[in-house]
């Protein structure tokens, strides 16, 4: 039995990328709903929004008619005790020579002080807390994981499902407003070298072909259909494969989940990506191209898997060109 026990353990581990987990009490860089319930005193729940007024909000529910069955039809409340991050703190303007940059990664000193001022402590796990109805919302929490994980952070996991899937099994839930609190977090170490892709380099991997671009967008911005009003040009990066947003979760009973790594894998070969190969992930802004980075580095492992933080803006701000848009008339 106990033989079996721990067969089934290192299974269970593998399938979410075992080199990806994190040291200490934390499973991996996914945790789940009943996990948590049964280690909120371990850990800090920080949950990451970008409508701060659902923080203190209510939920509804809507109640169907013939079977009485309620389904979630708005997050309100959050996990007793979490912190509030406002997404809108966690990216800033930056220069580079005259251009200014926007949404990018604050540097180090500016993003400690923000993380300090949502009260985020050291040497205390965090599990980040997205919405989980929509991939958008979920890949704000992958963007500040990534964030975290650029500035030395490795006790680090995001909630599968998060305050949805929370709020769906009926777990209690709080409308307090986050007390003021100043954290003693700290940024242990600068490892842009590691996770941030800078124009350059990705100019060099279209020319050498040494890495993967993974555009994260959906497929009418990917062909050049359609664009973001702060992005100057239609099409992609030369060379690209696409990982839309519609392949990072499954849906389950209203919440977005993650998948198994095998699944992933699977997915991500069948889009042309070699999910053990050097990647650079992109999108608009460095927002959802948080999604493919997350499932190539933290949950299948990839150590070469970078994120592109100015992606198309700074791209094309800079007059740098992009290819594939197709004929619109």
């Amino acid at each position: 039995m106990r033989l079996l026990f721990a067969k089934c353990t290192a299974a269970a581990a593998l399938a979410w990328g075992v080199v990806a987990a994190q040291a200490g009490v934390l499973p991996g860089p996914v945790v789940d709903t009943a996990w948590l319930a049964a280690n909120l005193d371990k850990v800090q729940v920080v949950e990451v929004r970008g409508n701060v007024k659902s923080f203190t909000g209510k939920p509804e529910f809507e109640t169907d008619a013939k079977s009485g069955k309620k389904t979630l039809s708005e997050v309100g409340g959050h996990i007793a005790g979490s912190r509030l991050i406002d997404m809108k703190t966690m990216r800033t303007e930056r220069k580079f020579g005259e251009l200014k940059v926007k949404y990018m990664i604050p540097e180090m000193n500016a993003f400690e002080k923000v993380v300090q001022a949502a009260g985020v402590d050291a040497d205390k796990p965090i599990v980040l807390v997205p919405v989980g109805t929509e991939t958008t919302d979920v890949d704000d929490a992958l963007r500040v994981y990534w964030q975290l994980k650029v500035y030395g952070e490795d006790d680090v996991a995001v909630l599968d499902g998060g305050m949805a899937s929370w709020l769906i099994e009926n777990r209690p839930y709080s409308s307090d407003a986050a007390p003021a609190k100043t954290g003693t977090w700290k940024a242990k170490a600068d490892r842009s070298a590691r996770y941030f892709a800078d124009s350059d380099d990705v100019a060099k991997t279209i020319a050498a072909k040494n890495a993967t671009l993974v555009d994260a967008r959906d497929m009418k911005q990917y062909y050049g259909l359609t664009k973001r009003d702060y992005v100057g040009a239609y099409g992609h990066l030369e060379g690209a494969r696409l990982y839309p947003p519609e392949l990072l979760l499954k849906t389950a009973s209203g919440a977005g989940k993650f998948m198994s790594a095998d699944t992933y894998r699977a997915l991500m070969t069948a889009q042309g990506i070699d999910p053990a190969a050097p990647s650079i992930a992109y999108c608009n802004s460095g927002h959802l191209s948080s999604g493919p980075w997350f499932v190539l580095s933290e949950v299948l492992g990839n150590p070469s898997a970078k994120v592109y933080d100015g992606s198309l803006h700074q791209w094309t701000l800079e007059n740098r060109q992009l290819v594939g848009a197709v004929p619109l008339k």
